[in-house]
């Protein structure tokens, strides 16, 4: 095998990579909202403790997310208060949740078990582009009309 059939032409393969850290970028976002309205829809509230604990992380580093969040219009909060999507917010939360739910859908179509979908999903969500979601939705479609569920 020659390099020139292992590597990518460079221009494309530096796209694919720009695309990644970007999806990073915004993943941590993406995570937040969709847990805030989660915990809101479940709870009635969502509060810095609860998204510390889910997320197995500290006070301070939800604190410091709240902020660029709110910096971002995503999130209201006050001191010692629960936490709020924005419109804004509210509507990447359901586009995450959305896509969330395609992805675990998909991949208990094809055989992966409830809890390892759920988990797997987790990164896949941040890193599928709109054409494999369509293709997932096509997917499972085509799998439910074929055993009639």
């Amino acid at each position: 095998m020659t390099s020139d059939t292992l590597l990518a032409d460079p221009e494309k393969q530096a796209s694919w990579f720009e695309r990644v850290r970007l999806a990073h970028q915004t993943e941590t976002a993406e995570d937040y909202v969709e847990l805030i309205a989660d915990l809101i829809e479940v709870n009635g509230e969502a509060r810095v403790v609860d998204l510390a604990n889910r997320f197995g992380v500290s006070h301070a580093t939800v604190n410091k997310t709240i902020t660029r969040l709110k910096k971002e219009g995503l999130v209201n909060a006050q001191p010692y208060r629960s936490l709020f999507l924005t419109d804004e917010g509210q509507k990447l939360a359901e586009m995450c949740k959305e896509r969330h739910m395609l992805v675990v859908d998909f991949l208990k179509s094809i055989g992966v078990s409830n809890k390892v979908a759920e988990m797997d999903a987790e990164g896949i969500e941040h890193h599928v582009s709109k054409e494999t979601l369509q293709a997932f939705k096509r997917f499972i479609r085509l799998k439910k009309t074929m055993t009639g569920a």
